[in-house]
């Protein structure tokens, strides 16, 4: 399709507003979810950080006092 200058482009026979207002809301719509993806991924990975931390303190203070629980064997006859 070829237009006659850079304005007849712009407006693309009347639906020039209608095509630019698509475009422009695509945009704006890619950057957001590119943005919202990298905060959310921040989020996880921090979260998964504090995750770790918080178990490896809990295992080194299970390693401090000794064993948090016990077990007894039991023995279960098959008859």
């Amino acid at each position: 399709m070829a237009f006659d200058s850079f304005s007849a482009f712009l407006v693309m026979g009347g639906h020039g507003p209608y095509v630019w207002a698509c475009y422009g809301v695509f945009f704006i719509l890619m950057v957001a979810m590119m943005v919202w993806s990298v905060i959310r991924r921040k989020a996880a990975i921090e979260s998964c950080r504090r995750g770790y931390e918080l178990q490896a303190g809990r295992s080194e203070q299970q390693a401090v006092r000794g064993s948090a629980a016990s077990f007894t064997r039991v023995n279960v006859s098959h008859d």
